[in-house]
């Protein structure tokens, strides 16, 4: 009885993605052309991150046996 719920389980959860294209509910249309667009954007453009949301990361991080570059705005404590 276990394993056939858990069999439900799964199979519940496998059916719930969709793979299909996005379109606005009937009745709905997509959001109005931006004033500064040359077109109306559409829903694979509206649901894509853009660069400046979604910056790439740096690897190059600052080993602990590398000597720092010189700040100065690294100032001591006033006092």
């Amino acid at each position: 009885m276990k394993r056939w719920i858990g069999l439900v389980g799964v199979l519940a959860l496998a059916a719930c993605g969709q793979v299909a294209p996005l379109r606005p509910q009937v009745g709905a249309s997509l959001p109005p052309k931006p004033a500064a667009a040359a077109k109306t954007p559409d829903a694979e453009s509206l649901t894509t991150p853009s660069d400046q949301s979604r910056p790439k990361r740096n690897d190059e991080l600052l080993q602990s046996s590398e000597k720092r570059a010189p700040d100065k705005f690294d100032l001591p404590p006033s006092g």
